[in-house]
């Protein structure tokens, strides 16, 4: 019971967000698309995807001023959310830190 009212477990707002974050990048960067490399996709474009979801996350960070373990909770639900749908490890990894970087730095 103590636990649930730190949001520990169980759905939290910040799980939620991460997995929405993770959701619109596949709308508008599919894993089928992503894991092709006959498909090319112009690099202005995949940075472009990637930066509007970072910044949708600073925003979100900004309005519930998350604390270091909250932001290392919605990047690891995030990176979960991402496997989950397909996408290969290189481009999990490369999307997760982006995302932690644009959550840390001021």
């Amino acid at each position: 019971m103590l636990f649930r009212s730190f949001g520990l477990f169980g759905k939290s707002k910040t799980d939620e967000f991460a997995r929405s974050l993770a959701q619109d990048i596949a709308k508008r960067y599919p894993p089928v698309i992503a894991n092709n490399p006959e498909q090319m996709v112009f690099q202005k474009r995949l940075t472009s995807i990637l930066e509007d979801a970072f910044n949708r996350a600073r925003q979100f960070n900004a309005e519930n001023r998350l604390g270091m373990f909250k932001k290392a909770k919605l990047g690891n639900t995030f990176k979960w959310e991402l496997k989950e749908m397909g996408y290969d490890k290189k481009f999990v990894d490369m999307a997760t830190e982006g995302l932690i970087v644009y959550l840390t730095r001021k």
